[in-house]
């Protein structure tokens, strides 16, 4: 049922790998992209073992990310993440990378420990 999209575009930040009390780990990254005269700065998040895929990349590769469009509600909150399985490397340096293992397997995230509710730190 859940629809894979890709996106192509320009590496433009790649986060630190997050580690919570629970053992779940994830990586954000993000991809530069120009829509008409605006680029636009497309945040995805790794999981698990995924988060490997941002290996050997560095600010500026070409990649074309393999995303599902994740949703859920947590106390009344709907939040929305832009889940990558698969990153291919494009251009000069692509066979460096090695081959990933992607998999449309579903998660469902649960919220860390500790996580506040009433914390508001989306910066729009």
């Amino acid at each position: 049922m859940a629809q894979g999209f890709q996106l192509e575009g320009k590496v433009h930040l790649i986060n630190e790998v997050q580690t919570f009390p629970s053992g779940f780990s994830k990586r954000e990254f993000v991809v530069e992209t120009i829509d008409g005269q605006y680029p636009q700065m497309i945040k995805f998040e790794l999981v698990k073992e995924k988060t490997a895929f941002t290996d050997g990349l560095n600010q500026g590769d070409q990649v074309n990310v393999h995303f599902d469009i994740r949703g859920n509600e947590y106390q009344g909150k709907y939040y929305v993440n832009l889940n990558c399985w698969k990153l291919d490397r494009m251009g000069a340096g692509a066979a460096a990378q090695p081959p990933q293992q992607g998999s449309e397997e579903p998660y469902h995230m649960e919220a860390p420990a500790g996580f506040d509710e009433n914390q508001e730190d989306i910066p729009f």
